[in-house]
C-alpha cells in the first residue's frame, strides 16, 4: 500500500462512514445479523483507515475532513435513496460544514493534497 498516502485513506475511511451510517435503519437496533455484520466491518475499516490517515495528517484536521464526509455523504444517500427531503437551510449547513472544514485545511500547518 506504499502508493497510498494520508488523503486517500481519509477519503476511503470517509466513505467507510458513509457505508456503516446508511446501513444502520436496516439493523433495527442491530437486531438483524447481516446488517449488523455489514455496519461492524465498515465501521471497524472506517476507523482503521481513519488511524492511518493521522499517522501523517494532523488530527484535527484528518477528524474534520472524516466526520463531514460522513456527514455530507449520509444527508445526500439519505436524500437520493431514502427519500428524505434536502430543503434550503439543509442545503445551507452543507454548505456551512464543507466551508468549515475548507477553512480548517486552509489554516492548517501541513498544506500538501
Amino acid at each position: 500500500m506504499a502508493w497510498m498516502n494520508g488523503w486517500s485513506f481519509l477519503l476511503l475511511a470517509g466513505v467507510c462512514e458513509v457505508l456503516y451510517a446508511s446501513i444502520i435503519p436496516r439493523t433495527e437496533g442491530f437486531s438483524r445479523l447481516w446488517p449488523s455484520l455489514y455496519c461492524g466491518v465498515f465501521m471497524l475499516l472506517s476507523i482503521y483507515l481513519l488511524s492511518l490517515s493521522v499517522k501523517v495528517l494532523p488530527l484535527g484536521l484528518a477528524y474534520a475532513v472524516w466526520v463531514g464526509i460522513g456527514t455530507v455523504g449520509t444527508v445526500l444517500y439519505a436524500m437520493l435513496f431514502m427519500g428524505e427531503h434536502l430543503g434550503l437551510l439543509r442545503s445551507l449547513c452543507l454548505v456551512m460544514i464543507v466551508g468549515g472544514i475548507v477553512g480548517l485545511k486552509l489554516a492548517s500547518p501541513e498544506q500538501s493534497i
